[in-house]
């Protein structure tokens, strides 16, 4: 077995339709092949986002508000229902899941880093899968992560993970453009320089809040930590099936001596 614990966080744009509706599809997926890779021996950590748009649905907005405090409203409303729609599809594999959500200060304080360690070790020691998002609901710009790529190489450092599958919308880091003809996959990065930040500038969807820039962000942590990081296309769950027995899949991070 190559891996022992993992994280895998999903976007707003892999779980949700065009129209900003959930995909469920997708979401009863993930959650099979998640309970399926816990079944092996596996122990998973699923980070995710979805909360606003989630909420955004349930209330009818179809663009997403600009001040916190409409957000934060937002994300009240949707993240209980995300979690329920969660709870529902893994009871049907046979897995309990549980809620945390995080701030910045569950990371950067030493106290409540240790508090949030001994409960992921906890949950994870009963065969619990932890469902992580950032607790936006009371966040403010100054502990917030603004993303949850950053977010999920966080979770991943404070439980000791070897491994992050970050599912996006695209195939992975691309030299250029993915719309661009010509553009080519770069299936794997052993350090961050200049190059790689320079063909990695985010772009936001309408309801997500992640790009690649921020991916590559959360790549740096993980480099600094020793933990691979694999970038691929979520919408092809199985993806991660392929990831976890070490085939080339997206883009890998990993130092040349791992």
């Amino acid at each position: 077995m190559l891996y022992n614990r993992i994280v895998v966080k999903v976007g707003t744009s892999t779980i949700t339709h065009s129209t900003g509706k959930l995909d469920l599809r997708i979401i009863d997926k993930l959650s099979m092949v998640l309970s399926d890779i816990a079944n092996r021996g596996i122990e998973v950590v699923l980070v995710t986002s979805g909360a606003i748009a989630t909420g955004m649905t349930k209330t009818g907005l179809k663009k997403k508000p600009e001040d916190i405090a409409a957000k934060q409203a937002m994300a009240a409303i949707g993240q209980g229902l995300l979690v329920h729609i969660y709870e529902k599809m893994f009871s049907e594999y046979g897995k309990a899941i549980a809620q945390i959500l995080l701030t910045k200060e569950d990371i950067f304080y030493d106290d409540r880093n240790a508090n949030a360690k001994n409960t992921f070790n906890t949950l994870l020691k009963l065969g619990i899968i932890p469902i992580v998002n950032e607790n936006d609901t009371v966040a403010t710009d100054e502990i917030k992560f603004g993303d949850n790529d950053v977010l999920s190489a966080y979770v991943a450092k404070i439980i000791d993970a070897d491994l992050l599958i970050i599912l996006s919308d695209i195939n992975g880091l691309y030299d250029r453009d993915p719309n661009l003809e010509g553009a080519k996959l770069i299936e794997r990065v052993t350090h961050i320089d200049d190059t790689i930040r320079l063909i990695s500038k985010g772009t936001n969807s309408a309801f997500g809040t992640g790009g690649m820039k921020t991916k590559i962000n959360a790549a740096q942590i993980m480099f600094d930590n020793n933990i691979t990081m694999v970038i691929a296309n979520g919408r092809r769950i199985e993806n991660i099936y392929d990831i976890i027995s070490g085939k080339q899949v997206g883009t890998i991070f990993s130092r040349e001596d791992s």
